[in-house]
């Protein structure tokens, strides 16, 4: 299976940085997802192509030495309608994504300094779903579709923030990514089949993380 491929590909690379040193931190975050719109056009006409707001959450494995350097695997869930405008014309799907993706990240004060800013980029892979109910009529369904399907596509992953020592092995973590992907056609379907091109996903979040 492709996917179980990619993820045990992910799970290796987060192995790697054991090289680097033995501090390993766990963590999770919670946040909102706000994605960019892009324009759908037909013969019938063009309609705004987007992922609504909602809330997001993630959950990460990280690894760094002494240096400034360091890596973690991430997994990100996000909810969110499919949706279409144009005008006073309003259509909408349930919908969510999920991600696995592997970042470096770059600590310009090291990884023992009691404020530690970062930078994060990397890459993996991120599902797009529909999980709403078909109906017969959707409005707009002369320009895209919203479907109850899955698309399974590349993920581009860059973004920074800050961490903050509350207590020994504990940290306040502030952070926003980018996460970029193709437009995910499978799910917002262009009744031309044409594509819209990239989507872009702002996603701030606050978290705790534990080192050990």
């Amino acid at each position: 299976m492709k996917l179980a491929r990619i993820l045990v590909v992910c799970a290796c690379a987060a192995a790697l940085p054991a090289a680097w040193g033995q501090k390993w931190e766990v963590g999770g975050a919670v946040g909102g997802g706000f994605y960019t719109s892009d324009d759908i056009s037909s013969p019938s006409g063009t309609a705004s192509a987007k992922i609504g707001t909602n809330l997001a959450g993630s959950f990460w494995l990280g690894n760094s030495g002494r240096g400034k350097w360091g890596g973690e695997l991430r997994y990100d869930y996000e909810m969110g309608d499919l949706e279409l405008n144009q005008n006073s014309t309003h259509a909408s799907f349930a919908g969510r994504s999920q991600a696995v993706h592997y970042d470096l990240l770059w600590q310009p004060a090291g990884s023992e300094a009691v404020i530690q800013p970062f930078v994060a980029f990397g890459a993996g892979i991120k599902i797009y779903q529909g999980t709403g109910t078909q109906v017969v009529y959707q409005p707009l369904s002369n320009i895209a579709l919203l479907t109850q399907a899955q698309d399974l596509v590349a993920m581009a992953s860059v973004g920074g923030g800050i961490k903050v020592k509350i207590a020994p092995r504990v940290s306040l973590r502030l952070d926003i990514h980018d996460f970029l992907t193709p437009f995910p056609k499978q799910v917002i379907t262009p009744v031309t089949g044409k594509s819209p091109g990239w989507l872009q996903d702002f996603v701030p979040m606050a978290g705790l993380a534990f080192t050990f």
